[in-house]
């Protein structure tokens, strides 16, 4: 059982990891010492190599999780901790310094196979040249540029052991940043196109309601004339049935007094 898993399962899976890319490390640097041939000898030495990238930052990720968990550790399990991550930082400081060591002996033996290829065998590589097809000279400078890659990878590694894992891990910060970037600018634009969607929605509604503006003081407007006529009316009414032979008002068809009966004439006579 790890004995991490008392402290965090996710420091004992980091941890396990960990110990399975040495494990590989181990195995792959073994079986690079059988190796002969330069080119696999480099193809293996970056697998290699990318084998401890992953490595450097499950480390860094095995020591953010113990700093998260000091405040709940006892002084003693922190002191645990650190001791082993410092025991992975020396173990793989160790592989590191090993990778360097076979790629300066690649390097020699390129050396060493142009310097003595240099004399007596310059016509002969200018007319292998100038019989190559087109294709054979786009693979052969494909070639030369991975070298050229893989000789600043050296020369970096000879400066500094874990140089080069920084400038990886600067050149996937910057990719990683990148596609942040790209992202948020796609969401600004999304929040851009909503906003104006709401803009012309309140435009629109704002017309609306200065439309239902109008027709409201239209038809109060309307209400008020039709008001003061019943008023009139009612008023006349009321007039006419206090006093009906005013003669200043006029008689409202239905409510004027009856007619005085005409007498017929032979009645008269």
């Amino acid at each position: 059982m790890d004995p991490f898993s008392a402290v965090s399962e996710e420091l004992a899976e980091i941890h396990g990891e960990i110990s399975d890319i040495f494990r590989a490390l181990s195995n792959g640097f073994q079986k690079l010492e059988k190796v002969k041939d330069s080119n696999r000898q480099s193809r293996q030495l970056e697998e290699l190599t990318e084998k401890m990238r992953e490595c450097k930052r499950l480390i860094k990720e095995f020591d953010r999780k113990a700093k998260d968990l000091e405040s709940r550790n006892d002084p003693d399990t922190n002191k645990m901790l650190n001791e082993k991550k410092q025991s992975m930082i020396k173990e793989l400081n160790s592989y590191v310094a090993l990778k360097k060591q076979y790629a300066s002996n690649l390097e020699n033996k390129r050396i060493d196979l142009f310097d003595g290829g240099t004399e007596g065998y310059g016509e002969d590589n200018v007319l292998l040249a100038s019989t190559m097809t087109n294709q054979q000279l786009v693979d052969s400078g494909n070639q030369m540029m991975d070298e050229t890659d893989q000789a600043i990878e050296r020369k970096i590694i000879s400066v500094s052991p874990c140089l080069w894992l920084t400038v990886q891990d600067t050149v996937n910060v910057g990719t990683e940043t990148a596609a942040a970037l790209k992202a948020q600018t796609e969401q600004m634009s999304w929040v851009v196109n909503v906003l104006d969607s709401i803009h012309f929605s309140i435009k629109k509604a704002s017309q609306l309601v200065k439309e239902l503006g109008r027709q409201v003081a239209t038809d109060k407007c309307i209400m008020a004339l039709l008001f003061l006529i019943v008023v009139r009316v009612i008023a006349i009414i009321i007039v006419k049935l206090v006093n009906p032979n005013n003669k200043d008002i006029k008689d409202i068809p239905g409510l004027a007094p009856p007619a005085m009966t005409r007498k017929l004439l032979w009645s008269a006579s």
